[in-house]
């Protein structure tokens, strides 16, 4: 699984990295701290001209560059984008009401600090839904 962190605080990046390493999820990540520098991964410009297609996204709202609702906006906007299952990870506790009246399609919000053992289970889940899709049918 392929998974893009867009989280700016090291001590919350660190701490998610460790919970799917202790969650035995198998993932290669990118870890972005700036909201303009994940667009332009996502969007596949400048220097990320090259950058691998996410899995899942794990995304603070509260970002320098560009605002975190910014960047889920353009993504569900983008027809080659908007199917990549999002995780928001924030501490703001308006947060999810804000996203549900925005109607930003979201897979699972996660208030700062992260609760460890939902984390991983939403991330198991969703790791289970990510290996469900990629399977091909058998011919007959």
């Amino acid at each position: 699984m392929e998974i893009l962190l867009v989280e700016d605080s090291l001590t919350s990046a660190r701490l998610t990295m460790g919970v799917l390493q202790k969650g035995n999820v198998q993932h290669r990540m990118t870890w972005l701290t700036d909201g303009q520098d994940a667009s332009d991964f996502l969007f596949r410009q400048g220097k990320y001209s090259h950058a691998p297609r996410p899995d899942l996204i794990l995304l603070d709202l509260e970002l320098p560059g560009k605002d975190g609702r910014s960047l889920l906006s353009d993504l569900r906007s983008d027809e080659q984008l908007q199917r990549i299952p999002v995780v928001v990870l924030t501490a703001s506790q308006e947060a999810e009401e804000n996203l549900r009246i925005a109607k930003l399609w979201i897979e699972g919000f996660l208030p700062k600090p992260v609760d460890i053992d939902r984390f991983l289970e939403l991330v198991r889940e969703l790791n289970r839904f990510w290996h469900a899709d990629m399977m091909l049918p058998v011919s007959e």
